[in-house]
């Protein structure tokens, strides 16, 4: 038998997915679960695609770290323009299914922090909100232990001649970011001498990256305050509250230091 679309993209199993908590069904629950669902597609697209750009910046590959820079980009576009369709939902409509989630909340989505930990904000207690899921767990503590995206753009930045000071290359992979001025002082050199343009293009796609994070972190906090206000987010956690800690978080904070010498 001839393979089909269906068959191909299981659509059968897609759309049976969306199993609602609510008896009878409240009417907004349907649309609360498919965007949840979707972020999580999302989420997985963007670890494919950033497992493959820590790939091509450690092997000096510019334009296809071009590429698929600019390809999550745009899927971080998406992921902000998605709340405009959450938001459609009132607090009363959420509200009339919000006690059926029980303990469930997007606090626990464990790849959006494996999002956080490929590009270099690794908060390693943040691993003990997956202990009753192992094999989130193993995922996570995996992508705590490997190199970041920022720890491969340091050996793009090395192709071009620059040396990284030790406590960059050295560090633990568990660690964070780190703003440093050397790793500075080599950006300024790319968008001031470097011959080829496009080594700028691929500078300016990482900024946009981030701050398109930024962006949808800000979107996310401001509809959560929308919809529920202060009070405490589902699953224990402090909702708006938590959320707003980790506004203007910079994935790539050399990228922002040197903005005002370009």
């Amino acid at each position: 038998m001839s393979l089909t679309y269906e068959k191909y993209l299981k659509i059968r199993d897609l759309i049976g997915l969306q199993e609602v908590q609510s008896d009878p069904p409240e009417h907004d629950e349907t649309l609360f679960i498919i965007i949840h669902q979707v972020y999580e597609l999302w989420f997985k697209l963007l670890l494919h695609e950033l497992d493959h750009v820590r790939q091509q910046l450690s092997s000096d590959d510019l334009y296809g770290s071009i590429a698929t820079f600019q390809r999550a980009r745009t899927v971080m576009k998406t992921l902000v323009s998605q709340l405009d369709i959450l938001e459609t939902m009132t607090p009363m409509g959420f509200e009339s299914f919000r006690d059926r989630l029980d303990t469930a909340s997007g606090f626990q989505s464990a790849q959006f922090r494996e999002f956080e930990f490929i590009l270099g904000y690794k908060r390693p207690d943040m691993l003990k909100h997956h202990e009753g899921n192992p094999e989130a767990l193993a995922a996570l503590e995996l992508r705590l232990q490997e190199r970041s995206v920022v720890d491969c753009f340091y050996d793009f930045l090395a192709a071009r001649g620059t040396t990284i000071p030790g406590e960059l290359a050295d560090k633990d992979p568990s660690a964070p970011n780190l703003a440093h001025p050397d790793i500075q002082d080599a950006i300024i050199r790319l968008y001031h001498d470097h011959d080829d343009p496009s080594v700028k293009i691929l500078l300016e796609l990482m900024t946009d990256l981030d701050e398109g994070i930024q962006e949808w972190r800000y979107r996310h906090v401001k509809m959560v305050e929308r919809t529920i206000g202060t009070k405490p987010g589902t699953g224990g956690s402090s909702g708006s509250e938590f959320l707003r800690s980790t506004l203007f978080v910079s994935v790539f904070p050399d990228l922002w230091a040197v903005r005002h010498r370009l």
